[in-house]
Order: structure tokens, then sequence, then C-alpha cells
């Protein structure tokens, strides 16, 4: 036989089970409904429709709601400098070819060549002991 609904009458839907409830909002539940006097499904059921029962708004964008928000307020107005002119794009050289695969890497002068750029990407052996 289907379960009555709030309103009495018997309803034709199913049983909808809850699981992985906090056990601070089952107690919250518990009590509400000892509070209204019913049961704790029927004061679930009671919460459900009342829920589902009042009109979904209409989805609004963030600007909307940012205005709806603080209308009440009042506005600003702001004093805007006026707009300049934008500067003129920066010239740039002409591209250079890229480097072959075949001719290595050119270290400069301050780096003092291949043993500066060793010493950039090898750790040495006392930093590797200090790890």
């Amino acid at each position: 036989m289907p379960a009555p609904s709030s309103t009495g009458s018997p309803s034709p839907s199913g049983a909808v089970t809850i699981r992985g409830l906090a056990p601070d909002l089952k107690s919250r539940l518990r009590v509400r409904a000892a509070h209204n006097a019913r049961s704790m499904e029927a004061e679930a059921r009671a919460i459900l429709e009342a829920a589902l029962a009042a009109p979904e708004e209409d989805p609004t964008d963030l600007a909307a709601f940012a205005r709806g928000l603080f209308a009440p307020l009042g506005g600003v107005e702001l004093n805007l400098p006026p707009r300049e002119p934008a500067r003129d794009p920066p010239a740039f050289e002409e591209e250079r070819p890229a480097p072959s695969r075949d001719t290595p890497p050119q270290v400069g002068k301050k780096e003092g060549g291949r043993a500066a750029v060793a010493r950039r990407t090898m750790p040495s052996k006392a930093m590797v002991r200090r790890r």
C-alpha cells in the first residue's frame, strides 16, 4: 500500500532512501520533527515538498546579481579621464634564422666557455653530499 502524503491521501510515488546523512543533520531533523509532532519521515517529506513547491527563480548572470545586490546602496558617478590615442606599436628587427642543429650553441666570453656552462648546469660534489 502506498504511503500517505502530508495531505493524508495515498501517494503513488515510491520510497526514497538517504544514505550517508551526517549525524548532526539527522539529529536536527529528529528535533524538528518532534517540534512539529511528526515522524522523521513525515518531516523530511514536508521539507522536500516545501522546498520544491517554491517557484524556481530565473538564473541570472553575475552582473545582474551584483546590480541587484548593490542597487539599494545607490550608485557612484566616476570622473573618468578622456581616452587618448593608442601608442604606436614597437618596431621589431627582421627575423633571424634559427640556428641549425649541427652548430653547437655559442657561449659568450663573460661566461668563460664550457666550464662555466658545466658549473651552471651540473651540481657540484659538495652540493650532492649536502642533500
